[in-house]
């Protein structure tokens, strides 16, 4: 029992050095986020290009802004504009023209501005009735095919772009004859909605000098495609909705007719019914002033002598409104009325 060696505490720092386990529930108080979880967060996607997100913080600040859905009469309108584009661009440029309608969104104003690609044309447009401001963005790709089209390029062969320098006179003109073509069939796009008259107010190529609303305004954002068969680019029409509101309860219809807000079939029905009222009409004989107290002093079988004789004018009204004149007759045993003038109604409404 003497050579037996006593146990030493070699092992003790072994077991001071190891980690105490956390309690339970404590596993992930100091976790820090990773890059991705925080962009999850927020509701920005680095995989994709979109702006469009529905989640996070960029979707309560995009709660700001108002969708278009909620003016349907927009899409009808600049479908109308596509079909009117078509033929009209197809005179323009004497070539087989297509344009179709890419997307229709809402952005803010800083936002497009800072989108735009640059070089590109920046057309600013007055709407004449809604006394506001409208830009339209031409970008380089059809710029150089406009060009090239109306100046009797051939097809097959790509425009030569020298990218670096601005644009020339000549380009900026023809540009110019294109943009005013299409303000003209946006005033027939409008018009079945409302009379507007679009026109031209310059050229810019800046986007800082082609400001037309501050940049948190919202607006609308309207994307074309225009291609010439082998040849093409984009077009973007953007409009206020500053500018839209004068007839932002037309632009609320759900759908386009030849007469916007009005039923024909209630109205008929509701004209036919009017015909066929039955009112009551009251002869007025003759009207006196008189004190109260006489009035309270009338008794049962009192003669009261009315100032009016057989040809005075007596008055036809209808829940107090006077609407005729005429004279006291009999027809057979009836009482009658013959009408003679009739009373003009511009100050009925103090009678009502």
């Amino acid at each position: 029992m003497a050579d037996e060696i006593p146990p030493t505490d070699e092992a003790a720092p072994d077991a001071a050095a190891a980690p105490e386990t956390p309690p339970e529930g404590a596993a992930g108080a100091d976790r820090v986020l990773n890059q991705e979880e925080i962009d999850s967060l927020l509701g920005f996607d680095g995989n994709t290009d979109q702006v469009q997100d529905k989640s996070g913080v960029r979707a309560i600040i995009n709660s700001a802004l108002v969708s278009y859905e909620r003016l349907p009469m927009l899409e009808i309108v600049f479908d109308r504009l596509v079909r009117l584009m078509t033929t009209s661009l197809r005179n323009f440029t004497s070539d087989n023209v297509e344009v179709s309608l890419d997307s229709i969104t809402s952005i803010r104003f800083g936002d497009y501005l800072n989108s735009i690609p640059l070089p590109a044309i920046l057309a600013v447009f007055h709407a004449t009735e809604l006394d506001n401001y409208g830009l339209f963005t031409v970008d380089s790709n059809l710029i150089y095919s406009i060009v090239d089209v109306l100046l009797g390029g051939r097809r097959g062969s790509s425009a030569m772009r020298i990218e670096g320098r601005p644009y020339t006179t000549i380009e900026r003109t023809l540009v110019q004859r294109m943009i005013e073509v299409i303000l003209q069939d946006m005033c027939a796009a409008f018009e079945p909605l409302a009379p507007v008259n679009f026109s031209l107010d310059r050229l810019e190529t800046n986007p800082r000098f082609a400001a037309i609303a501050r940049p948190a305004n919202a607006a609308i954002l309207v994307k074309l495609r225009i291609d010439m068969e082998d040849r093409g680019g984009r077009t973007e029409l953007l409009l206020p909705y500053a500018t839209l509101e004068p007839i932002r309860k037309l632009l609320l219809q759900q759908f386009m007719g030849e007469k916007f807000g009005r039923d024909s079939i209630w109205e008929s029905h509701l004209a036919t019914e009017l015909w066929s009222t039955k009112i009551d009409i009251e002869a007025i004989l003759d009207e006196q002033t008189m004190p109260l107290n006489q009035v309270m002093n009338l008794e049962v079988g009192q003669t009261m002598m009315l100032n009016a004789g057989p040809d005075s004018k007596i008055e036809l009204r209808c829940r107090g409104v006077p609407l005729l004149t005429g004279r006291m007759g009999r027809v057979g045993s009836s009482v009658a009325v013959r009408v003679d003038d009739a009373i003009e109604r511009t100050d009925a409404s103090r009678h009502l």
